[in-house]
């Protein structure tokens, strides 16, 4: 498997829309522009799938869909229990230079309990004061240090204390009841011509196709 964050994606999306064939999956993560923001190949997404599966994370599924052969995806709770575990970690893990797994992990937060949203936020809010208060304590000790080296950590700083700002106002939204989290009615629903509504669709004769092979 390539990183962390491209099993946590593929285990998210997979949980969003199961049961759900291959094609639907590199579908809606092309529409999510992963390749720009999470690097990860569409062409890579179904080998992704297939190491998943045999992780024992997925189960993949041969059905017949009309004359159409198909695989379709269902998660495990081996899958869903390394999701939960994957998903924490990167929320409470900072790493300003390297924000994949953050980004990555409040794309898919929609997926996690409103109160373990909230912990996980708070958990990161707490780790990331601890870096700002190093990095000012190292700030004042590069006095002999070149001047682009200080703009530099200068930048850094910056980028610490607008996410500390994104921290802030999200978790005061979610501990207000914001957002569409898990086991909540939706707040809100794709547009009419939407693929979302034909992956419903789909998803609902799968489950029947599922149950019908016991």
């Amino acid at each position: 498997m390539a990183a962390t964050e491209t099993r946590l994606l593929l285990l998210g999306s997979v949980m969003i829309f199961e049961p759900v064939n291959g094609y639907q999956i590199r579908r809606e993560l092309v529409s999510w522009n992963v390749e720009e923001w999470a690097h990860v190949n569409p062409g890579s997404i179904y080998s992704g799938l297939t190491t998943l599966a045999r992780r024992g994370e997925l189960e993949r599924h041969d059905l017949v869909d009309g004359t159409r052969p198909v695989a379709v995806y269902t998660t495990t709770p081996t899958g869903r229990e390394a999701f939960g575990r994957m998903w924490r970690e990167a929320v409470e893990t900072v790493d300003l230079l390297s924000p994949l797994g953050f980004h990555t992990a409040i794309a898919l937060m929609a997926l996690v309990p409103r109160e373990e949203v909230a912990d996980a936020l708070a958990a990161r809010l707490s780790a990331l004061d601890v870096g700002v208060l190093r990095q000012v304590e190292t700030q004042g000790s590069m006095e002999h240090s070149p001047p682009h080296v200080r703009a530099m950590a200068d930048l850094w700083m910056g980028l610490a204390q607008t996410e500390r700002e994104w921290i802030v106002t999200t978790l005061r939204r979610v501990r207000a009841g914001e957002l569409d989290l898990l086991g909540e009615e939706p707040t809100w629903a794709p547009r009419a011509d939407d693929p979302g509504w034909e992956m419903a669709r789909d998803r609902a004769r799968y489950v029947e196709m599922i149950a019908a092979r016991g």
